[in-house]
Formats: structure tokens, C-alpha cells, sequence
């Protein structure tokens, strides 16, 4: 074996060896539940980015409200944990509300919450997704494996509310591509309408976009090796999570909400999803909004159209 020979293989070794570590690493960062996602709060595009729980004094309503404990089990045996608050008064109306990636129900939901409940006067349904919160599981999602858990809680609060029921799937940030992933699902009647705010386009058009943004990355080979892993870990493909490929089968009227500054998940993914939607559809660009800060920059304009597009499919 001539000495060239070996040093290459030798190269090719070291190679593959960087490439498995560099593929373990960026797993475990991005979808084990355990790892610190302590680099969000580095990222110059996330300001208002707290990690772990929000301090109870700066959550005072959805602290003082009698939430329920909801437990459910999951298709794949994961138990999952929702928070139910009924509405003041009686009502068929329910909003499910869906987090983003590494934040909690209670947390994240908390200002759209109170908009449902007490403006709307809507029964309001906040699951904390798997691999998050109360919920079991050591990955997180991104999305996909939760559209069929977010079909059993529609399911559940249909049981609960009754078969008039009327639903609303309302995500922001990792929650509305899961609900825009939700919503192409076959779903019961009694889910009316999605409102998703600052979705991305698919899950590997996000972690491509993200690998260049905070280690200045390319996404080959480091997207496509790590989504090999998920499959292996996760059982799911980056590429099969595609809130894109969701919208074009919806059947489902859709609000898309995005901050006019949003560089996290940016502005430019809303447009392919708003264009892809087959049914009724509505677009809201909220200027200067960063990313998951659309409701909270104009709250007055975030309610207004959001309450105009309920009364269109909400009886």
C-alpha cells in the first residue's frame, strides 16, 4: 500500500469523523430536548428572546386564570399536556393555540390567550408540543410529528364542546408552521379556519437558512447529514416537513401574519406560503415587527384583523 494511498485514506477518515461530530453536535442542538438552546439568546435576531420559564410577575393574567390540565396520549405513546380555559361565558368557539420551538404554552401564549378570552370570548386550548413544557419526548418536532397531535386535541375539544364545536388553529413561529402543517390534513368539519404567524416554509428551508445565519455555514452537507439523523432519531425526513406542501392541499380559509422585520424566520417565506394557498386567504405585514413580536408592535392592528377574519368563518 504506497504511502499517498494512505495518507488519503487517512484524510478521508478524519473527514468523515469531523462530518459525524459536526452532524451529532448540530443534532443535539437543534432537536434533543435536553440541550441548551442557550445560542438563541446570542442571536441578534431574537432581542426579546428569554430561555427557560418567563418569571410568574410578568405573566399576571394567565396566572390568575383556572386553566385545566389536559393529559393526552400521543399516537406514538408519548402522554402530552394542554391547558384549557373555558370561555366567561358559553360558547362553541374554541382557539388552539400553538407555540414556538423551544418555548412553552403558558409562556409563549399568553398575550393571545387573553385576546381570545377575553376580547373574543372564545374557550381557549394552549398544548404544550412534544419534547416541550409538561409533555413528554426527547426531540423536538419542528412541526410535523405535532399536526397529528394537534389532530387529537382537535378531536378532544370537539369531545369536550360538543359537535358544534368551532375551531380555530392559531400558531405562531414553529406553531404556525404547525398549524399550516395541521391545517393540510384531513380534518374535522368543525375546524373553520388557521391563522398562522411568522411560519416557516419547511423545516429544511429554516435550519438551511439558520446554519448560514449564525455559524455562517453552508447547508450542504451539514442539513442533509443531520436530517438523516432526525429520520434515524425522530423518524422524520427535514424535507417531508414542509408547511409548503401542507398549504397546497388545505381546504381551510388561512390568515398569514408576518413581521415586516422578522430576520429570524424571514418576511420573504410568507409569500410563497400565502401564494401556494388554494381557498381563502388573507395576508397581514405588520411594519417594523420582528420576529414573533407581530401582535405585540401593533396589537391594536394584530386584533382587528384578526377578529374581521374570525367573523368571516366563525358563525
Amino acid at each position: 500500500m504506497s504511502t499517498i494511498f494512505v495518507i488519503i485514506l487517512a484524510i478521508l477518515g478524519i473527514v468523515l469523523l469531523v462530518l459525524l461530530t459536526t452532524t451529532l453536535y448540530f443534532y443535539r442542538l437543534g432537536l434533543v430536548r435536553q440541550a441548551s438552546k442557550e445560542m438563541l439568546a446570542t442571536s441578534p435576531d431574537l432581542p426579546n428572546y428569554q430561555e427557560g420559564d418567563v418569571p410568574v410577575e410578568e405573566t399576571p393574567w394567565i396566572e390568575r386564570q383556572p386553566f385545566e390540565d389536559i393529559d393526552m396520549m400521543s399516537l406514538d405513546g408519548l402522554k402530552l399536556r394542554g391547558y384549557y380555559l373555558p370561555a366567561p361565558w358559553e360558547t362553541a368557539q374554541t382557539a388552539i393555540l400553538a407555540h414556538g420551538y423551544a418555548g412553552h404554552a403558558k409562556k409563549d401564549m399568553a398575550l393571545l390567550a387573553q385576546l381570545y378570552h377575553e376580547e373574543f370570548g372564545y374557550n381557549v386550548l394552549m398544548p404544550d408540543d412534544r419534547g416541550h413544557g409538561a409533555s413528554e419526548g426527547g426531540y423536538i418536532g419542528f412541526g410535523w410529528p405535532d399536526r397529528l397531535d394537534y389532530i387529537k386535541w382537535i378531536h378532544s375539544i370537539i369531545q369536550r364542546v360538543g359537535p358544534e364545536s368551532e375551531i380555530v388553529l392559531h400558531g405562531i413561529s414553529m406553531g404556525g408552521a404547525t398549524v399550516l402543517m395541521t391545517g393540510g390534513e384531513r380534518l374535522p368539519e368543525q375546524v373553520k379556519c388557521v391563522i398562522a404567524d411568522c411560519a416557516y416554509t419547511s423545516v429544511k428551508d429554516i435550519l438551511s437558512y439558520q446554519l448560514g445565519r449564525m455559524f455562517k455555514l453552508p447547508p450542504f452537507p451539514l442539513v442533509y447529514l443531520t436530517s438523516l439523523a432526525c429520520k434515524l432519531h425522530a423518524g422524520y425526513f427535514f424535507g417531508e416537513a414542509s408547511a409548503l406542501k401542507q398549504v397546497r392541499k388545505t381546504r381551510l380559509p388561512t390568515l398569514f401574519i408576518h413581521g415586516a422585520d422578522d430576520t429570524f424566520v424571514p418576511t420573504s417565506m410568507v409569500y410563497p406560503l400565502y401564494e401556494a394557498c388554494p381557498v381563502d386567504k388573507e395576508l397581514l405585514i405588520i411594519p417594523e415587527a420582528t420576529h414573533g413580536m407581530a401582535y405585540s408592535t401593533d396589537p391594536q392592528m394584530y386584533a382587528a384583523k384578526t377578529r374581521a377574519f374570525l367573523k368571516r368563518y366563525m358563525k
